[in-house]
């Protein structure tokens, strides 16, 4: 299948370049997108793409492909509305947008959001074990804690190309938009801003899982932030079906490594997950289960979720098998997100706008 690539920075040099470059018998790049001339051409030097673009407008109209992953930083609705459009599948990684809107304007196309921990031979697995002992209906509580060091030491293995050679000024004109987002999603509070995009940009992952485990929250009863800036984040509250949930995010500038653990306490034993950074490629997720008499079976597979997550995306633009997340699923996201801020704002009496209120 010949794809496009729109972005190319971290993430797609560390995990996606690699990855693809090893999953040609299912992928061909043809042509790859960035604001950064440079960043655009490494790229396209280590996949063999013979085109290069910085607008994403050039990019779509040139063609060649059947299908784009767009792997920028920041909202990615009005990019994804775009090449939905223009009539390419798309894969989109988190989150697919900043605000409720960009969703409901998104065209009708083959649309899959990118979670790739829910494609995670583990969660798979953990999820499989869940449905065996009677679903969320047995879950107690879902206690998650993810100590997250800071990007530059998680990457500094990856030997990234740097971009040097993009406009100021456009830099600048995308900011402001993207702040403008911000506010049409949450208004104007800085804590609560800050709030939102630890919540779409990290926690997401989590939310995410407690999708496939056990649906949204229900509601989010309590939320509280403390440290230096993004410091740590507290979240709880009612699952669907009975029990609650509680995620602690801590922003550990020298923790050793980064380390996410997502325990499912049900009535007879626990389901433990405990994920390594998301950079290092085929490090195993462990998955502890524990059981009767105090048993405890571990399971790790070294197969890469990312890479999982590709193939399921081939399957899916190919032979219509559904993604595990879509635009609905996505956007469920992005109302617990905006539930989390508005609680947020309520308990410390500070101003709430946008779609939030």
């Amino acid at each position: 299948m010949r794809i496009a690539l729109i972005g190319c920075g971290a993430v797609t040099q560390a995990v996606y370049v690699p990855l693809l470059s090893r999953r040609r018998d299912l992928f061909e790049v043809t042509a790859v997108c960035d604001l950064s001339r440079t960043l655009a051409d490494a790229a396209g030097d280590r996949l063999g793409a013979p085109g290069r673009h910085t607008d994403v407008d050039d990019l779509l109209a040139a063609g060649g492909f059947e299908a784009v992953l767009v792997l920028a930083s920041g909202s990615h609705g009005e990019t994804v509305r775009r090449a939905l459009a223009a009539g390419y599948a798309v894969l989109c990684e988190k989150p697919l947008a900043l605000t409720r809107a960009e969703v409901a304007a998104l065209p009708e196309g083959r649309l899959m959001v990118g979670y790739m921990k829910q494609y995670d031979p583990a969660v798979r697995r953990a999820e499989e074990l869940l449905a065996e002992l009677g679903g969320p209906g047995v879950i107690r509580s879902v206690e998650v804690t993810v100590l997250h060091p800071s990007g530059e030491s998680q990457l500094a293995f990856a030997n990234l190309t740097q971009a040097r050679d993009v406009d100021a000024g456009l830099l600048e004109s995308l900011r402001a938009a993207e702040r403008e987002l911000m506010t049409r999603a949450v208004g104007e509070s800085a804590p609560v801003r800050s709030l939102y995009g630890i919540a779409l940009g990290s926690i997401c992952h989590d939310l995410s899982l407690l999708r496939r485990f056990t649906g949204s929250p229900a509601a989010i009863s309590h939320v509280e932030t403390w440290g230096p800036a993004p410091g740590s984040v507290e979240i709880s509250g009612p699952l669907p079906a009975q029990g609650r949930f509680s995620i602690r995010w801590h922003y550990l500038e020298d923790y050793p490594a980064y380390r996410e653990t997502v325990a499912v306490h049900h009535d007879t034993g626990t389901l433990e997950l405990v994920f390594p950074s998301p950079y290092l490629m085929n490090a195993p997720t462990t998955l502890t289960v524990v059981s009767g008499a105090e048993s405890r079976n571990e399971y790790r597979d070294v197969t890469e979720a990312f890479e999982v997550q590709l193939a399921a995306f081939h399957a899916f633009v190919n032979d219509g098998k559904p993604p595990l997340t879509d635009a609905g699923g996505a956007l469920e996201d992005i109302v617990t997100a905006q539930r989390i801020a508005a609680r947020y704002a309520e308990q410390h009496e500070l101003p709430i706008g946008g779609e939030a209120a």
